[in-house]
This record gives C-alpha cells, sequence and structure tokens, in this order.
C-alpha cells in the first residue's frame, strides 16, 4: 500500500497573516487542505483566497471555544448540534459548495460525550471527520506542550524541518493527516499560538521537504482525492 499524506493547515480566516501564510504553503507545494473559521474577520479574505486557488481543498474548523474558553456551552447537545448546522451552512455558502472535510478548535469534536454525535453528523454528510477513520491523524507537528496546569509552552524544535523529517519517515502506510498552523504575526492575530506559525511556514516551505517526500514515496493529496484511495485499499485487501 502506498503512503499518502494531507498537510492542513488549520485556522484559515483567524487572520490576514495566517490567511498568507497558509497560501504561502500551499504555494510551495505542500499545504493542499485547510480548514476554514467562519466567523472570524478574515474569513471573506480566506474564501476569496481559496478561490483563486482551486487545489487548496477547504474543511470546516468547528469553533466553539477561544482563548477565554468555551462560546457556547459544550455540555448542551442541542447547542452544538445548531451551531455545527449553522456554521456548515455558513461554510458552504461562503465557498459555494460543502466543504471537503470537518475538524475542531481545540479538538472539541473528540471529546468522548460529542465525537459519536459528531462522527454520525459527517457520515450524513458524506465528510471527512478528524482522527474518526479514513486517515490516520498525526498532531506531532506542534510547537508547544503543556505543564500540568495546561500552561503552554514554547518548542520551536517540535516544528524544525528536522522533526518534521523524523514525523515523515515514521509515517504508516495509507493516508495521514498533519495539522500545522503556518502564518505570519501580524497585528489583527490574538492567539498564545503566534511565533510558532512563522517557524511552522519556514518549515513548510523548505525546499529540502518536497525532495525528502518523493525519497520517501509520500504521495501529497487533500481530502477530495481519499474517498477513492480508501476505495482503492478495501479493494486491494
Amino acid at each position: 500500500m502506498s503512503k499518502y499524506l494531507i498537510v492542513n493547515a488549520d485556522d484559515f480566516g483567524y487572520a490576514q497573516g495566517v490567511n498568507q501564510g497558509i497560501i504561502a504553503a500551499h504555494e510551495a507545494g505542500v499545504v493542499l487542505s485547510t480548514s476554514l473559521m467562519v466567523d472570524m474577520p478574515s474569513a471573506g479574505e480566506a474564501t476569496t483566497l481559496a478561490k483563486a486557488h482551486p487545489n487548496l481543498g477547504v474543511g470546516l474548523h468547528f469553533t466553539v471555544t477561544d482563548q477565554q474558553g468555551p462560546l457556547v456551552d459544550v455540555s448542551d447537545l442541542a447547542a452544538i448540534e445548531q451551531e455545527l448546522c449553522r456554521q456548515y451552512l455558513r461554510c458552504c455558502d461562503l465557498l459555494g459548495h460543502p466543504p471537503t472535510h470537518i475538524d475542531s478548535h481545540h479538538h472539541v469534536h473528540l471529546r468522548k460525550e460529542l465525537k459519536p454525535f459528531f462522527t454520525e453528523w459527517a457520515e450524513e454528510r458524506k465528510l471527512h471527520l478528524r482522527d474518526a477513520g479514513g486517515a490516520h491523524y498525526h498532531g506531532g507537528f506542534y510547537g508547544q506542550w503543556y505543564d500540568k496546569e495546561w500552561n503552554p509552552h514554547f518548542a520551536p524544535e517540535f516544528i524544525s524541518i528536522e522533526n518534521l523529517q523524523k514525523l515523515l519517515r515514521g509515517l504508516p502506510e495509507g493516508a495521514t493527516e498533519l495539522a500545522c498552523h503556518p502564518g505570519y504575526v501580524t497585528s489583527d492575530l490574538d492567539s498564545s499560538y503566534a511565533r510558532e506559525r512563522e517557524i511552522e511556514l519556514a518549515t513548510l516551505v523548505n525546499p529540502r521537504l518536497p525532495e525528502l517526500l518523493n525519497e520517501l514515496g509520500i504521495v501529497v493529496i487533500n481530502f477530495t482525492a481519499l474517498p477513492s484511495i480508501m476505495e482503492r485499499s478495501h479493494a486491494a485487501a
């Protein structure tokens, strides 16, 4: 079985610098997928950029939390469903078509009490849901670590080209999704994950990266290619 990699840039629409960084990483040829925060001020700019880059698959980055905490009661399933449907329709409206996949800010959809709902909801719409089958999820490309009190600590070594090379060499066969957060630090970026974005971007546009992917026989795709890959895999099995 071949190895396929979906490098998905989270937070599209978060800020102008994030949009610019994602597009720069896409134009370098490795980031073929992103996920959109539909209610952020730069969401409109993000969708304009996406339409100018048709090979960039765009999913929904469902958002019900920010740096201060929950925006809705995440224990209220009815409220979550209402908000998910609203953001999904907003995403369809902005893009002019359904998103290619769905994930969530702070991985809300992976909470034990919410994952079954999200899984069923995504299956009904034939959307890939992060870390719910289809593509193995790898979250190791992230420039922070957290202590026991969940305080973030700067860890640039995790998003270096050297660490990314190590991650790529260890990929399993089949499809893997690797999350990333490239961007430029601009005045409109209010995030505890800021300077890390520029380090990620430098790694993702490193000219050694395409050479390594070719050497390892890793094919970079986006989520639109995943159904046919899974079908071929099942047929071969």
